[in-house]
């Protein structure tokens, strides 16, 4: 039986767990918001239709959230594309 939150800690039993939890929950917590971050921002896997060369992000499945480039016939997201533009503008 391991700790549920963190996974750090391996118990024998429920009442080994209840015994050593007033000197595990601080590291406990610190371990668990580690994991949550680490869910939070990981990475996106990329997709079949690989990663924009600009940003380096996976591209998009749905064909309208990308476009293709006329000057080199790569695919980028619509944020490099957003981005090209308002550098464009700014001169």
């Amino acid at each position: 039986m391991e700790c549920d939150a963190c996974d750090l800690v391996r118990y024998c039993s429920d009442e080994c767990q209840q015994d050593h939890q007033p000197q595990h929950e601080a590291i406990c917590i610190e371990r668990a918001a580690e994991l949550r971050d680490e869910i939070l921002f990981k990475q996106p896997d990329g997709s079949h239709r690989g990663d924009c060369p600009i940003c380096f992000l996976p591209l998009p499945l749905d064909l309208t959230k990308s476009t293709k480039m006329s000057c080199c016939s790569k695919t980028i997201c619509k944020g490099c594309e957003y981005a090209n533009k308002l550098r464009q503008i700014e001169g």
